[in-house]
């Protein structure tokens, strides 16, 4: 299994909740509404969810194996990491724009 995209769909800067995500797996699987959260230590990435008759969420889709879920961790946060390093550079160079 490989994922072939990872697309950050919204950013956020008010709250935990982070980005909203989306991954290709091997050119032929999307899913949707995956959420990078700030947790108290770091950030995580928390799968798609419904809440049930009970009130409780569930995860809809999720990793079955450690391994699955730590690649799956790793490529979105190196991803949203990668989308926050251009949002720092662009608002670096129009702030450079506006000095000149």
């Amino acid at each position: 299994m490989n994922i072939t995209d990872v697309k950050i769909r919204k950013m956020l800067s008010e709250g935990r909740l982070r980005a909203v995500v989306s991954v290709t797996v091997d050119d032929m699987l999307a899913v949707h509404d995956i959420k990078v959260v700030q947790g108290d230590e770091r950030l995580f990435v928390a799968m798609p969810s419904r809440k049930d008759e009970n009130g409780v969420f569930r995860d809809i889709i999720h990793p079955i194996s450690s391994s699955a879920r730590k690649m799956f961790e790793e490529t979105i946060l190196e991803a949203y990491d990668r989308q926050i390093a251009m949002s720092t550079a662009d608002e670096s160079d129009e702030h450079t724009e506006t000095e000149e």
